[in-house]
C-alpha cells in the first residue's frame, strides 16, 4: 500500500513540476546568458508562445514545459528552473501588481532576420554575427543587390553591418590606402556599382540606405553598430550633394555642402559637422571617439530604466542582469548627446561624458536601434585582431543589448498606452 501511495505522489509530483521552464536571468542563477535567447528563440520556432518577464530576475522567459525543450536547455548549457503551475500563477500574479516594475510580454514568432554584410566578412568581423552564431539563432546575409530589388521585404529584422553609407570606404584612406585588402574593396565595391547601374559608389550607397529607410518607414525593425549608425544618417542628410573627395569618387565634393544638409531626412542625428579631411578616421562630430578621456577601467554607460507596463518597448530592449555595462570602442563609439533628436530615446549613456551609447526611435511604422562601438568585449578592437570567443564571456551584458533587439519583433502588438 506504501508502494502504491508513494508512486502515486512521485506521478503527481512530476505532472506538478512540469507545466513550464523557467529561464532565469539574473546575475546568480544564469550561465549563460547569451545561448538563452537561443533557447528562446528556438522555442517561438517550434511554434510555441513563451513570456518573456520584463524586469523580473533579469528579464526571466517562461516556457511551456516539453522534454525537447528541457533537453535543449541542457544541451547548451543554460540555467533553467522546472516549476508548476501554481508556482507560474504565483510569479505573473507578482509581476502583474501595480507596485512592481514588471510585465510579461508574449513573444509569438520567431523572427526572420537579415544581415546586410559584403561577401567574405567573417562572423568575428561583426559583433551582431558573432552572438547570433554563437547563440545559434539563424540568420541570412543580405546585400546591395538584395536590398535594391526589395528583398528586405522578406524579413522582420535587419541588421547594419559596419558599413559606411556615404561611400568613403570606411574613411580608411590614411592607414591603409596602399594595403592590397582596401585596394581590393574599392575595386569590388566600384564594380558592384556600376553593375548596378550607379556612376559613383556613393551614390548607390545612397539607393541602398534609401531603401533601408522604406523598409522601416513600412514596419520594419533595423539594427545597427557603430559606423553603420552615423554614415547611415549622414548619407540621408546628403542625399542632393557629393561628400566626397577625388580620392573616394574621381572628382571633388559639393562647395560649401556643410550649409546644405537636411537633418529632416536623418533618423537619429541631427545639426553634426561632417569632416571633410578624407586622412582624418572620423565621419563627422556625430562620434565621441576622438573627443573622449576615459580610462578604460572607468569606461562604462548606464542602462536607463524605463516602466515596464506603461513602456514596454524600451523596456524589453534594456533587460540586463546589471544597470552598469563595460564601454567598448569603434570607429564610433558613442555619440554627442547633444546631436541626439529629441524624439530619440538615450536607452544608455555616460552623461559625466556627454555621450548616449545606445539609442532607440520609431521612424514611420518602424523602429530602430544604434549601438556605438564594435565589440562589447574587445575594448579596441582592431583591423586583424583576432575573433572574441563568447564562450569566456556567456554572460555579457553588452552583448545581451544585441540579443534583445533581435527578439523585439517576436512581441506581439499592442497598443501603446497614452
Amino acid at each position: 500500500m506504501k508502494t502504491v501511495i508513494l508512486s502515486l505522489f512521485l506521478a503527481l509530483s512530476m505532472l506538478t513540476h512540469a507545466s513550464y521552464i523557467l529561464i532565469p536571468m539574473d546575475a546568480d542563477s544564469q550561465k549563460n546568458h547569451l545561448k538563452a535567447y537561443g533557447i528562446a528563440y528556438w522555442t517561438l520556432n517550434t511554434q510555441e508562445n513563451i513570456k518573456w518577464l520584463l524586469n523580473y530576475r533579469g528579464g526571466s522567459f517562461l516556457l511551456p514545459y516539453s522534454d525537447a525543450i528541457e533537453k535543449e536547455c541542457r544541451i547548451r548549457g543554460v540555467s533553467y528552473e522546472l516549476i508548476s503551475e501554481a508556482e507560474a500563477s504565483t510569479v505573473l500574479k507578482e509581476i502583474s501588481s501595480p507596485n512592481k516594475n514588471m510585465d510579461a510580454v508574449i513573444l509569438e514568432k520567431a523572427p526572420k532576420i537579415a544581415v546586410y554584410s559584403p561577401s567574405g566578412k567573417q562572423p568575428w568581423d561583426d559583433a551582431v554575427t558573432m552572438v547570433l552564431t554563437y547563440a545559434e539563432i539563424p540568420y541570412e546575409t543580405i546585400y546591395d543587390t538584395e536590398v535594391l530589388s526589395d528583398a528586405l521585404l522578406l524579413y522582420d529584422w535587419l541588421h547594419l553591418h559596419h558599413e559606411d553609407f556615404t561611400g568613403q570606404y570606411g574613411k580608411f584612406y590614411s592607414a591603409y590606402r596602399n594595403a592590397a585588402w582596401y585596394i581590393e574593396q574599392q575595386q569590388k565595391a566600384e564594380a558592384l556599382a556600376m553593375s548596378l547601374g550607379y556612376n559613383k559608389v556613393s551614390e548607390q550607397k545612397l539607393a541602398v540606405a534609401q531603401k533601408i529607410r522604406e523598409y522601416v518607414l513600412g514596419g520594419g525593425f533595423m539594427f545597427a553598430m557603430c559606423s553603420a549608425t552615423d554614415s547611415f544618417d549622414i548619407a540621408l542628410a546628403a542625399q542632393s550633394l557629393d561628400i566626397c573627395e577625388a580620392m573616394f569618387d574621381g572628382d571633388g565634393s559639393t562647395p560649401n555642402y556643410q550649409s546644405q544638409l537636411d537633418y529632416s531626412k536623418t533618423f537619429a542625428f541631427q545639426d553634426f559637422i561632417v569632416e571633410r579631411n578624407p586622412k582624418i578616421y572620423e565621419f563627422s562630430s556625430i562620434d565621441m571617439t576622438q573627443k573622449r578621456k576615459i580610462a578604460k577601467e572607468l569606461d562604462y554607460f548606464t542602462l536607463t530604466e524605463y516602466s515596464a507596463k506603461w513602456d514596454p518597448i524600451p523596456t524589453m530592449l534594456n533587460q540586463n542582469h546589471t544597470a552598469l555595462v563595460k564601454g567598448f570602442m569603434g570607429q564610433t563609439t558613442a555619440y554627442a548627446r547633444a546631436q541626439v533628436k529629441s524624439n530619440v530615446l538615450v536607452m544608455g549613456e555616460n552623461k559625466s561624458n556627454g555621450e548616449a551609447r545606445y539609442i532607440h526611435g520609431i521612424k514611420g511604422q518602424g523602429f530602430f536601434t544604434f549601438y556605438g562601438g564594435h565589440d562589447p568585449e574587445d575594448y579596441t578592437h582592431r583591423v586583424g585582431d583576432p575573433k572574441t570567443e563568447l564562450d569566456l564571456h556567456p554572460t555579457s551584458p553588452g552583448y545581451r543589448l544585441i540579443l534583445n533587439n533581435v527578439l523585439f519583433p517576436a512581441a506581439r502588438k499592442k497598443k501603446q498606452k497614452t
